[in-house]
């Protein structure tokens, strides 16, 4: 997993992730977005258009990351999931517990 955060507009943290959003990745990422946070932003935008797979460890770094930025007063959303990102939420029904935008 290949996290780039990426500095738009003031107050917006962009993070591109790539590869697979699963158990092996699932720690480091967890621990970088919980740094991110903690920096402070007003917006977290998650892009996963170049996320090729996604399992139940990633589906978890993203809903604890959800949390953890709404405790911070952060919004979050995830931006243009993959076809395969966006089946596994549509499946478990997270598509609806997310803030999603095409771009």
């Amino acid at each position: 997993m290949i996290v780039t955060p990426s500095a738009p507009p003031a107050g917006q943290t962009v993070v591109k992730l790539s590869a697979g959003l699963d158990f092996a990745a699932a720690p480091r990422l967890r621990e970088q977005l919980t740094k991110l946070l903690d920096r402070g932003t007003g917006l977290l935008i998650l892009d996963l258009s170049r996320v090729l797979s996604c399992d139940t460890a990633g589906l978890a770094v993203l809903i604890g990351t959800q949390r953890r930025a709404w405790v911070l007063g952060t919004k979050m959303r995830l931006r243009a999931p993959s076809p395969s990102v966006t089946k596994v939420l549509r499946s478990t029904g997270l598509d609806r517990s997310f803030s999603i935008c095409a771009r």
